[in-house]
């Protein structure tokens, strides 16, 4: 697809993945970033051009009405919608871990906003000739890793659906439907989890990203995670032991 002129919604585009792929793709593009944190978005954008931002708390329903209803009237469209904000904790459910509202947390971010966001954004994307939704999913999105337990299911069921509504947007709409399965990334959202030592560079994240969008490549797996793909359908338990040696 078209990569150029579009005005695109990057959620927790304050850092991290999300910040490099504005960084990517804003020469050439109105990037809108979105977070909790104004001051972190707007440390964020003062050294990018054509991005702006816009505070907001996605698992919000009066947040995101409110950014829907901004960027409808300042911007008049929309092009490319990126859920790219996530929740995660590390914890195993061995332990005595509350793990009931961590899921609940997780899910909040990880799955009912992007859904929520979808559906209150797609009217303005079917208005577009090309337009584009990209759901960060990851690469325990296959194969589960038991120190990220519940964050591991969030991110399954978001695969699923990302499917789901890109059989359906495909029937009838120009709205494509883009899935990022990043690997362990070297991000602070990570960090718990070694991202610091063992991820990699949240840039290689965003370059894929923008040849996948390019070359309309659906399903973008990013380093490891096409090799994990790979191996979970040959055979899921020895893909299972990587993740969980």
């Amino acid at each position: 697809m078209n990569i150029t002129n579009n005005t695109i919604l990057i959620t927790g585009g304050g850092s991290g993945i999300g910040l490099e792929i504005a960084k990517a793709l804003s020469p050439d593009n109105t990037v809108i970033i979105t977070g909790r944190n104004k001051e972190k978005l707007d440390t964020a954008a003062k050294n990018l051009d054509n991005v702006v931002t816009i505070q907001a708390d996605i698992t919000n329903e009066s947040d995101v009405d409110r950014l829907v209803e901004e960027i409808k009237y300042t911007f008049g469209s929309l092009h490319i919608l990126i859920n790219n904000a996530g929740h995660a904790y590390a914890y195993t459910l061995s332990e005595n871990s509350d793990s009931y509202n961590k899921a609940v947390a997780e899910f909040a971010t990880n799955y009912f906003a992007p859904v929520r966001l979808i559906e209150k954004f797609l009217p303005l994307l079917k208005q577009q000739t090309e337009a584009a939704i990209v759901n960060v999913s990851s690469i325990v999105a296959f194969v589960p890793a038991s120190n990220i337990p519940t964050y591991s299911d969030s991110k399954a069921a978001l695969h699923s659906y990302t499917q789901l509504l890109r059989y359906e947007l495909a029937k009838n709409t120009d709205v494509k439907v883009f899935e990022l399965m990043p690997p362990l990334v070297n991000t602070d959202l990570s960090e718990e989890i070694g991202g610091k030592e063992n991820g990699i560079p949240a840039s290689d994240v965003a370059n894929d990203l923008v040849k996948g969008l390019q070359e309309d490549i659906y399903e973008i797996r990013v380093g490891n995670t096409e090799v994990i793909y790979s191996n979970f359908f040959a055979n899921s338990e020895a893909s299972f032991s990587v993740l969980n040696p």
